[in-house]
């Protein structure tokens, strides 16, 4: 390399660092549990997210009113704990300064963040916390996914309409507020079609409890023609097994806590012939979904799930309402997201007025080495 060229090549790269120190930024928060029960859940939200924000910022940054600000997203681990979560929130906002936060995962956790943000101004959108509560806490606060009440009516519909089962069973965590709100949507969808739930089992704490020998012989006393296992996937892959060890039979049906690469790996064959509820199909043929499966496979090498699409979507929306807000005011921000109207993976998005998404859902069924895209529910 001759003398100029080399001048050359090094003030290129001299005025380049000059640029990507003094590029403007802007924070954003993310909680997910990287650790614990529900491990894979973050893995897949993060990776979601990462892959979101890493386009934007390869194109340049995110145009904030007229200006480019490449995101720094800073990620926080919950560990699936309502305490944990709490403390990650206040940190995003009191140390990091973030400008929105993205998370958590699970309700319970979602639900301990959220008042912390709402007081301090911060918009939250969380891609896959389904209680209803959760955006009930106030109006900086959003989801990306539908409600527990929906998709427990979905289920429901299912079983009543597409099973055929006149009867049910459920059985949930009392003490988690994902999987409580599901069993009572389910129980109220389902005797409102004309059902009758003949069990009702609940337990405390699926994280810790390994034994549902109680709660299963109850219901295989009650003799459902259906078992709704509002439960994560862990936990539900451990009832089905333990069901079919007490000789129950009958078709196992969850909502979306099942969605994760290790349902049946836990599950073996006990899980087979579930079905459940959830947000999107990589089948759908809209080119929108087919970039972001053929991206993510590329970047991760594997198809994304629910929880990494409704983390993608919700950091598309928050992208958007950036742009559209030009600003970085909590507030300025909030009403953007509000008046959302977009395409993202999971289907056409606007909020309704307590901030949950209007979209439809699907229904997958788990055979023994995929799981099978179903159907489409509208809401």
């Amino acid at each position: 390399m001759n003398k100029k060229l080399l001048i050359l090549v090094i003030l290129v790269c001299f005025l380049f660092s000059v640029s990507v120190a003094s590029a403007k930024i802007v924070r954003i928060g993310g909680v997910a549990p990287l650790t614990g029960g529900a491990a894979t859940y973050g893995a897949s939200t993060k990776n979601g997210c990462l892959l979101a924000f890493k386009a934007v910022n390869d194109a340049g940054g995110v145009d904030i009113g007229g200006t480019k600000y490449l995101i720094s997203y800073i990620f926080e681990d919950d560990q699936g704990s309502s305490e944990v979560a709490a403390n990650a929130f206040r940190k995003l906002i009191d140390q990091d300064e973030v400008v929105a936060i993205i998370g958590s995962v699970m309700s319970k956790c979602t639900l301990a963040g959220a008042p912390i943000a709402q007081d301090a101004g911060v918009p939250v959108i969380s891609p896959t916390s389904t209680n209803v509560q959760v955006t009930l806490t106030g109006d900086y606060i959003f989801r990306a996914c539908y409600t527990d009440a929906f998709q427990g009516v979905v289920v429901a519909s299912f079983s009543y309409s597409d099973l055929k089962a006149k009867t049910a069973a459920v059985i949930f965590d009392n003490g988690n507020d994902y999987t409580k709100g599901l069993a009572e949507a389910f129980k109220a969808g389902f005797e409102k079609l004309g059902g009758k739930v003949v069990a009702y089992e609940s337990f405390t704490d699926e994280d810790k409890t390994t034994d549902f020998s109680a709660q299963l012989t109850n219901i295989k006393a009650a003799n459902p023609e259906v078992i709704f296992l509002a439960a994560y996937y862990a936990a539900a892959a451990l009832e089905a097994k333990q069901a079919r060890a007490l000789g129950i039979t009958v078709p196992f049906v969850g909502a979306d806590g099942w969605d994760s690469s290790e349902l049946t790996k836990l599950g073996g064959e006990a899980i087979v012939g579930g079905y459940f509820c959830n947000h999107y199909s990589p089948e759908d043929p809209r080119p929108i979904v087919q970039n972001f499966v053929k991206k993510y496979a590329e970047t991760y090498g594997q198809t994304p799930d629910a929880l990494a699409t409704l983390a993608y979507d919700a950091s598309l929306i928050l992208i958007d309402s950036l742009q559209r807000a030009g600003s970085t005011d909590g507030a300025a921000i909030r009403d953007a997201m509000a008046a959302t109207n977009m395409e993202c993976v999971s289907g056409q998005i606007t909020f309704d007025e307590n901030r949950n998404p209007i979209k439809g859902a699907a229904i997958f069924k788990v055979e023994i080495d995929k799981i099978v895209f179903v159907k489409t529910v509208q809401p």
